[in-house]
């Protein structure tokens, strides 16, 4: 596309731009024959996908009036760094022509136009209570610049008030935006993410109490990891690191990701990613108790108690096994898992101290390989992991399991299966001893029970369906 000569880390390079790639190398002295050490000529490149903003370089003074003195040109660069990580860099084209210099930015402009993926404009929903009220430092100080720089527009709300991004998401325009993006952690992501679900059905015309197939989102939503807990980014990107989940919103990178309805008695609860009941359920419920202490102190103050009163759930668990991918290719062409084939349901029984039920990996700290390790963003099934009474230093050592490399599913109480449907039936109806402070209470009657539905307390009835 172009050939011209340009400064570049102090030295006078041969720089040649492609569709592709832009390649350079340093331009040779004249030398005398046989001299080998001028025969290395050490070529670089970077490819053109990866450059997500250009910029005139210019000198300014106090004294100079207009746009300065042209220096060159400015390429923001994407790039791929170890364990998932990405960071922004430039490259300094220096040349001192202004004729050469607007030739080679109208070039760059024009290829940048053409990642029509990419977005312009997004709605930004921020969290300023998510962790330690630190989301909007994060989003002024690492985001926003990035987001300027790429030339992409904001608009953005700070919630006031939980259940604010669901209830603007409901009626807001959203036609001039090319994306949604929520800077929060996991009950921000996933609340965003709910009411996008719920606003498509809306729009589709569905019945949100009676979905075979629910409609897809119609714009994208992007996170930036900025709360407590981050399972829904670190799950998405490998990795919890604001800078690369950024990057991947202004390359324009989509990533499908499965997501579960949840809902009894024929009405839906909501849309999610994953659920623990039992032992999750009730640890999030202690936790929520005691919002006046710090995120850390709320959650170790949680799990010990619930591991000291730690007690079965009374629970019959039906399920959908998925058997193969052909099956799975199957029930999307029909619209639906054959769920009215009762033969194919397979049904368990008993003392259950835990119930995990998983569409994504599920990373965070404390499982690095994830809770649920085997399920994949978006391979069309969930991870069903039970956990079936024990002692409580066996329960312990389970725990235990997730933060090592060993496989924290080799006990002889832990089952998994990889499942389409499941149905959780609680069997002991009457709650718990009221005089007995183990989480339950936390729930609204005593006919509900406490399931942790993506870090969220969601109280529920005896029976809950998760396609």
């Amino acid at each position: 596309l172009l050939r011209g000569i340009f400064e570049i880390g102090r030295s006078s390079c041969d720089v040649v731009l492609s569709e592709l790639a832009l390649r350079w190398w340093p331009i040779q002295p004249e030398r005398p024959a046989g001299d080998s050490k001028y025969d290395q000529c050490k070529e670089e490149f970077i490819e053109v996908k990866d450059i997500f903003s250009v910029k005139l370089k210019r000198r300014y003074s106090a004294k100079q009036q207009g746009n300065g003195t042209l220096l060159g040109i400015t390429l923001f660069i994407c790039l791929k760094k170890e364990q998932n990580k990405l960071k922004d860099s430039t490259l300094d084209l220096i040349n001192l022509s202004e004729d050469h210099c607007d030739v080679w930015f109208k070039q760059f402009k024009k290829i940048l136009a053409g990642f029509s993926n990419r977005p312009k404009s997004l709605k930004v929903i921020l969290n300023p209570q998510s962790h330690k009220k630190e989301a909007t430092q994060v989003y002024y100080e690492k985001v926003e610049p990035l987001l300027r720089i790429a030339g992409i527009k904001t608009d953005v709300t700070i919630t006031e008030y939980e259940g604010h991004a669901l209830a603007l998401l409901k009626d807001c325009e959203l036609q001039e935006f090319d994306g949604v993006v929520c800077v929060g952690g996991d009950g921000s992501a996933s609340e965003v993410a709910h009411a996008l679900l719920l606003r498509a059905q809306k729009n589709a015309g569905k019945e949100t109490d009676s979905l075979l197939t629910p409609a897809r989102a119609q714009l994208p939503l992007g996170l930036i990891p900025a709360g407590s807990t981050n399972v829904l980014a670190h799950s998405l990107h490998g990795i919890p690191h604001v800078v690369t989940a950024t990057l991947h919103i202004i390359m324009g990178h989509i990533q499908p990701v499965d997501v579960c309805t949840f809902s009894t008695t024929g009405k839906l609860l909501r849309f999610g990613f994953s659920a623990m009941f039992g032992f999750g359920g009730r640890t999030l419920a202690l936790a929520e108790k005691n919002r006046w202490m710090s995120p850390n102190q709320r959650r170790d103050f949680a799990v010990m108690k619930a591991l000291a009163k730690l007690k079965p759930e009374d629970c019959e668990i039906s399920f959908l096994p998925c058997i193969s991918s052909h099956d799975l290719q199957e029930w999307k062409a029909e619209g639906s898992p054959k769920s009215d084939s009762s033969d194919q349901w397979q049904t368990i029984q008993g003392q259950f101290l835990n119930v995990s039920i998983m569409a994504i990996p599920c990373l965070c700290s404390v499982a690095p390989r994830g809770l649920a390790p085997t399920t994949r963003l978006n391979n069309g099934s969930m991870a069903l992991i039970v956990v079936r009474n024990t002692s409580r230093p066996e329960f312990i050592k389970h725990l235990k399991r997730y933060a090592s490399v060993k496989n924290q599913f080799n006990f002889p109480f832990v089952e998994t299966y990889t499942v389409g449907e499941v149905r959780v039936r609680q069997r002991n109806k009457s709650g718990c001893d009221p005089e007995e402070d183990d989480g339950r209470q936390a729930a609204a009657s005593e006919h509900s029970f406490p399931w942790n539905i993506d870090g969220d307390l969601v109280e529920a009835e005896s029976e809950v369906l998760v396609k």
